[in-house]
């Protein structure tokens, strides 16, 4: 893995001034910020970048009165739902697993909501944090929180997938932007439990394409001696709005069997395109404890059909790095996760946006040259 000219964490949970958060005042419960993490990344028209970052705030204090609590929207205001301790599973510091029903049950210890916070033209310093223009839930099928933005410039308009999370369904919601700062909400593009959508910056053949992350507790096996893996894959679709989406009959990019270092996968960054075809950044899970290890890959797909893989990195391109958790080791609730989410070009380089531990944002240059290609 290539050394990075430029690699560092550009906000910290500290960094959240929760007075200002669109739960302030509703709960009557001490709430912190677990993390601020997996930013959406893209360029402004004044030429800054922008952040918009996942801020997951929990209860100080989850569990108190033998219930375990979690928070939910409802009709524009923030409530606390109780559930009993011996119904639940609190292993997972992240959210709590609901116990006896036939299937899993989960809900979450925190409510995620998306702050624009903007940098400077190569990524490198914030400028500022853009309370006024969060994005909180606003109808019940986000009611426990938005989540992972990825953003996309196609043509004169931005596009924003986020998670929204609820009983309703876990899926894909669609936002809009003309300038990148102030979104509206469209509507929900990808039903439950197909995630990590990320739409191409740039239309090929006329048409929307994107890729898909759909989830699932069964999958078919290949054959023996397949040179793929059963499991979670990168799929794609096509649009002729954005808002209407067909899958893509074709497979895209799909886990090897030779390895358990991407034995779960998904997209990270919206593809963008270079000279040499569309180029994607991913995230491999290699299996380990209760979240496992997580790693940022990269392919090269061809520009007029993207379902064609050209080229892949020979190893991850980006890893987990405890020396920058370090300045804030007492916040620290997992490792081994580095979750990239944007990517914007800089001349010969590439700034890439990531979470790091489900807890900061991370900022860092990739040289072109490092990925074989021209600057």
């Amino acid at each position: 893995m290539a050394d990075h000219p430029f690699d560092q964490l550009l906000l910290v949970p500290d960094d959240i001034d929760l007075t200002r958060s669109p739960l302030a005042g509703h709960l009557g419960a001490e709430t912190y910020v677990l993390g601020a993490f997996n930013p959406g990344l893209t360029r402004l028209p004044n030429g800054n970048l922008l952040m918009m970052v996942r801020v997951a705030e929990a209860l100080r204090e989850p569990i108190h009165d033998g219930h375990v609590h979690a928070i939910r929207w409802d009709e524009g205001r923030y409530v606390l739902d109780a559930w009993p301790l011996e119904h639940a599973d609190t292993a997972d510091p992240r959210k709590f697993m609901l116990l006896g029903g036939g299937w899993k049950i989960m809900a979450l210890t925190s409510l995620s909501w998306l702050l624009p916070v903007e940098l400077s033209p190569d990524g490198t310093r914030r400028v500022a944090i853009h309370y006024d223009k969060a994005i909180a839930p606003q109808n019940s099928l986000q009611c426990y929180g938005v989540e992972d933005a990825r953003i996309s410039k196609v043509g004169e308009r931005w596009l924003m997938t986020t998670c929204s999370v609820s009983p309703e369904r876990h899926s894909t919601t669609l936002y809009t932007s003309g300038n990148g700062l102030d979104w509206v909400f469209a509507d929900i593009v990808l039903d439950h439990q197909n995630k990590d959508m990320l739409i191409f910056e740039g239309l090929i053949g006329g048409q929307y394409w994107a890729q898909t992350r759909p989830l699932g507790d069964l999958y078919f096996a290949y054959p023996p001696g397949s040179e793929w893996r059963a499991g979670p894959s990168i799929n794609l679709a096509t649009s002729p709005d954005a808002l209407h989406w067909k899958p893509h009959r074709q497979p895209g990019i799909r886990p090897h069997a030779g390895t358990v270092a991407t034995a779960r996968m998904g997209g990270g960054a919206p593809p963008i395109l270079t000279d040499e075809g569309w180029l994607t950044l991913w995230h491999g899970v290699e299996p380990k404890e209760i979240v496992g290890i997580y790693r940022t890959y990269w392919s090269l797909l061809d520009r007029d059909d993207p379902g064609v893989v050209l080229r892949s990195g020979e190893g991850p391109l980006l890893e987990a790095d405890p020396e920058l958790l370090r300045p804030i080791e007492h916040q620290i609730y997992l490792r081994d996760v580095v979750f990239t989410t944007g990517i914007v070009d800089q001349g010969d380089r590439f700034v890439v946006a990531s979470g790091e531990g489900d807890l900061a944002c991370r900022i860092t240059h990739v040289l072109k040259a490092d990925l074989r290609l021209e600057p």
